[in-house]
């Protein structure tokens, strides 16, 4: 294979992310990036594990010399997300990513880079092959199904694991070293309904035009979910005529906040509730945000053969109305830090049930306990079935951590400032680990990239040398 990126340190760290860009890696298909990883233990006479689920743990012995020191855990995520442009061919079962380099970012034609966590994965790989000259221990941790929702990872056995320091190398930019992060719970509510025949007109209402974002890391922002604006909107019409839903949908992911909503209606009267509406959703946009300026609401007459029963829409109302989205509570020890929320992301219309999909997020595994019982108390008053799936720990900040104080004094020394260590509200593998191994003192921490998971996504080529010499120095002195 040619290799394009040439004249830059780590040589390994580069060489290996070549290497894997050229192996499809895809969640719940890493056989062949495993694959990979094992034969390269073998042919270096490292220790290694694999289970069933391909996740991979490779051991390295200390240097000669270093064998007092204590081991370090360093752990990535071998799947990517697989996202590409409209009209681009790529088989990710299949075909290379095609890597080019534009300015000082390496980023891959037409489609994601896998730079999350390709990063990673080189960085242990290069870690494994003698970067360092003089090292600790290596316990290395190759995981998979992250992007899926930290799917595996609670099912590797940490028995295994010795060291209690962990660096997680899955975060982008070295000036910003996590310390925290939010566990999951995913919910699926599932509502039966009756209908109709019609007997009203039917008319389309769309939301749209909303900015959207990440259910967790954009969940303080103030962005509008348009699940929540529709709940509205159905609302006020309901309290003046006699409204039926015949379906309600969006295309959300379940892990954004929505940007777009559509519902079809039953009404007595197209005009008045057309006006109806209009009015409340120019109330609407006074509230929103400036990234939310292009916020549309449209009506248009359609056609529709049944509507649900007047007991089923009430139901339906209820849940678009009642169901919370936004922040519950901020960290009491770090007030910047989002301690508890809940994103309320996609609405599915099917021929006799509708299903509202729900994603809460915590840093403390009670609070996401609080809320399974609370969804189901809801969903038994709406007398709904509802399903919990998806769910890991989150990762608790704490007051005191000496691989952090680590890497501030070790930021400070080659960066000339000071770092900005950060909590996110979005989940890494670190709550697991964390919670797996409760005596575990762990880091976040990466080269600087930008747009992951989507096709734009790109690695800045000179933080990832920057990168490197803050690694080694920390793995120096830990």
């Amino acid at each position: 294979m040619e290799y394009i990126i040439k004249g830059r340190k780590p040589e390994s760290f580069f060489h290996y992310f070549e290497e894997i860009s050229a192996i499809p890696r895809m969640s719940f298909h890493e056989e062949k990036i495993a694959d990979y990883v094992v034969n390269f233990a073998k042919e270096r006479g490292l220790e290694y594990y694999r289970d069933e689920w391909h996740n991979v743990l490779v051991k390295m012995p200390a240097s000669k010399g270093q064998e007092h020191r204590p081991p370090i855990l360093v752990q990535g995520h071998m799947d990517m997300v697989c996202e590409k442009e409209s009209g681009v061919e790529h088989d990710f079962l299949k075909d290379p990513l095609d890597l080019y380099i534009d300015g000082n970012f390496l980023k891959a034609r037409g489609t994601t880079l896998g730079a999350d966590d390709g990063k990673g994965v080189a960085t242990m790989l290069a870690l494994l092959d003698g970067e360092m000259e003089e090292h600790p221990a290596f316990e290395c941790l190759f995981t998979s199904a992250e992007e899926a929702g930290i799917v595996n990872a609670p099912k590797f056995d940490f028995s295994r694991i010795s060291a209690r320091t962990l660096i997680n190398i899955d975060v982008s930019n070295p000036k910003y070293p996590v310390f925290s992060c939010s566990g999951a719970l995913r919910t699926k509510i599932n509502l039966s309904y009756k209908t109709e025949p019609m007997n009203m007109h039917a008319i389309c209402v769309s939301v749209s035009g909303l900015i959207g974002g990440h259910a967790g890391a954009h969940i303080n922002s103030g962005r509008a979910n348009a699940n929540k604006i529709m709940g509205r909107l159905i609302s006020a019409l309901t309290s003046l005529c006699d409204v039926r839903i015949v379906s309600v949908d969006n295309e959300s992911k379940g892990s954004g906040i929505p940007r777009e909503c559509k519902a079809i209606l039953a009404v007595p009267n197209v005009d008045e509730a057309t006006a109806v509406i209009r009015s409340y959703a120019d109330d609407i946009a006074t509230e929103l945000i400036p990234e939310d300026k292009n916020f549309n609401v449209s009506v248009e007459p359609c056609e529709a053969m049944a509507m649900m029963t007047r007991e089923d829409t009430a139901r339906v109302c209820g849940i678009l109305a009642c169901m919370h989205a936004g922040v519950f509570s901020m960290c009491r020890d770090v007030p910047s830090i989002i301690e508890y929320s809940r994103s309320f992301g996609t609405v599915t219309t099917e021929k006799d049930a509708i299903s509202f999909l729900i994603s809460t997020r915590s840093v403390k595994n009670s609070k996401l306990d609080s809320a399974k019982n609370e969804l189901d108390a809801f969903a038994a008053m709406m007398g709904a079935e509802i399903e919990h799936y998806g769910r890991y720990p989150g990762w608790e900040y704490h007051k005191e951590s000496a691989v952090r104080e680590a890497y501030r004094r070790v930021y400070r020394e080659i960066v000339g400032e000071d770092p900005v260590p950060i909590g996110i509200h979005a989940g890494i593998e670190c709550g697991v680990i964390c919670n797996a191994i409760p005596e575990m003192d762990a880091i976040a921490i990466g080269p600087s990239g930008a747009n992951a998971h989507s096709p734009k996504e790109m690695m800045d080529l000179d933080s990832c040398e920057q990168f490197w010499l803050i690694l080694k120095r920390l793995i120096e002195i830990i």
